[in-house]
């Protein structure tokens, strides 16, 4: 069926000083929103429950309740429930084998035929009509059977039919046998119009503004800092997070990271440290950022205070970073 077969037409209704109304042209006005309303739920929204319809009931209840909440079919029909609905669990003593009964509890949208009469008036010679009608949701216990494959499935295929089409809409799944739940009430067949909601992933690349990481020096007798890495803002304001994710990063740039450092020994000389690092890792992160810390270690010689310079002026222009952030 075409998205737009049940809109009959698209007409605005206008009327005049002096115009005789009539119960048609009210009538019109209300169905011509209710088509456009339905039109927008069945272009920009999913069949299923929206919100609440939450259902309980345990094991060896005789009746399930069902909480207020708002469901769309696949007509884009608002399916509302503004009060408790108590269901009486089905009169049933269990399959042939012994073994219990499966149902499936559908609510559906109520047809006017389906409703009972709010409010009644009285009009022109006596007559009387109904100006308005309590609009309550139907329920529906749908048995079930085992197919060949041994997958449960609508015994009715009309109910088969209405539950893939979308008309009616699973809230729960019940076991019965001798007239009661057999087992707590199952909610994982619930069908939701909520999409799933799945992690937000961002990644990215930059450079950082390194710094010298250092801890106290274990040789008391020298005291003082000794340097172990680097350390170093990161900022993913770019990314525009909401909340502060997962983080995860690692240096880009040459391995080895070499620089020339000034031989104090031999005047006139360098000396050429090759230095490599151990996997970074993060701290203190937040929505905008967090530290980078790189363990760092060198190659033929140890990085001494009077490195320290070169060894940041060379991860600076050489060593950046790529982050990855996920947020759930």
């Amino acid at each position: 069926m075409s998205l737009f077969d049940e809109t009959r037409s698209v007409e605005r209704p206008r009327f005049f000083t002096g115009q005789t109304l009539e119960a048609s042209d009210l009538d019109g006005i209300a169905d011509f929103h209710r088509a456009m309303r339905w039109l927008h739920n069945r272009s920009l929204h999913q069949v299923g429950i929206g919100n609440g319809l939450a259902v309980s009931g345990k094991r060896g209840d005789r009746e399930v309740r069902v909480q207020p909440g708002y469901a769309l079919d696949s007509l884009g029909r608002e399916i509302v429930l503004l009060d408790e609905q108590v269901e009486p669990v089905p009169p049933v003593a269990g399959e042939r084998d012994g073994g219990p009964v499966y149902y499936d509890l559908t609510v559906s949208y109520p047809d006017d035929a389906d409703l009972k009469e709010a409010e009644s008036r009285a009009g022109i010679c006596r007559t009387r009509g109904t100006v308005r009608l309590r609009e309550r949701p139907v329920f529906c216990w749908v048995r079930l059977k085992r197919d060949v494959s041994d997958r449960l499935r609508p015994l009715s295929e009309k109910h088969a039919l209405d539950i893939q089409s979308g008309l009616k809409i699973v809230l729960a799944r019940a076991e019965v046998r001798n007239c009661k739940l057999d087992a707590d009430l199952s909610i994982a067949v619930r069908r939701n119009a909520r999409p799933p909601h799945v992690p937000r992933i961002v990644c990215g690349r930059t450079g950082v503004q390194w710094e010298a990481w250092t801890i106290p020096n274990p040789d008391e007798e020298e005291g003082g800092n000794l340097l172990i890495g680097l350390r170093g803002p990161v900022d993913t304001t770019e990314a525009e997070l909401r909340i502060t994710p997962c983080y995860w990063a690692r240096i880009v740039g040459p391995r080895p990271l070499t620089f020339t450092v000034p031989s104090t020994d031999i005047e006139g000389s360098d000396i050429h440290v090759a230095a490599l690092e151990v996997p970074a890792f993060v701290q203190d992160p937040t929505s905008t950022g967090f530290e980078c810390f790189v363990a760092v270690f060198a190659l033929q010689t140890e990085i001494g205070e009077d490195m320290t310079d070169e060894l940041i002026d060379a991860a600076r222009k050489a060593w950046g970073i790529t982050w990855l952030a996920v947020e759930d």
